[in-house]
């Protein structure tokens, strides 16, 4: 059983890899159910308060990783047309491959903002830009979060 516990933590972790670049998998949750997983077994030699601990980061980065797109969009000026754009970005994005994943968000940005407020090219274009910051941010804080959680469970079972 701690073999069918260790690969499914693997298999977890790395779904949270691509889960932190698709929008639609959530990536450090799977993560974190890994490291949930593993500590079920012999292979896991840490105290109870890292997997709290690891909860509590991974709650952190989700919360930022979908505030960061409004609160980003809104800093650069942009409305709440804007801001849904880049959530519709981001879905539509998802079926464009990899550049749809980073140019979506900033492309529902820059429509959201010039239809929904009917804002000029150059304002749009600062809002766009806004909401493709925080989108590079949020892949980046989850590919963080859901690397370190592969590194832990690969490191208990190597150990």
């Amino acid at each position: 059983m701690d073999i069918f516990l260790a690969i499914l933590a693997i298999l977890c972790a790395l779904v949270g890899i691509i889960g932190s670049v698709i929008p639609a998998l959530p990536g450090p949750p799977v993560g974190w159910v890994g490291l949930l997983l593993l500590s079920f077994t012999d292979f896991y030699d840490r105290p109870a308060w890292f997997l709290w601990l690891w909860l509590g980061i991974v709650v952190a980065v989700t919360l930022a990783d979908n505030l960061l797109p409004v609160v980003m969009t809104r800093r650069f000026g942009g409305s709440r047309a804007a801001t849904w754009g880049t959530i519709l970005g981001m879905i539509a994005g998802m079926f464009f491959g990899p550049w749809g994943l980073v140019l979506g968000p900033f492309a529902g940005a820059y429509i959201g903002e010039v239809i929904g407020n009917r804002s000029e090219g150059r304002v749009a274009l600062r809002v766009a830009t806004g909401a493709f910051f925080a989108f590079i941010g949020g892949v980046g804080i989850k590919l963080i979060a859901s690397g370190m959680l592969l590194w832990y469970i690969v490191a208990e079972l190597i150990r």
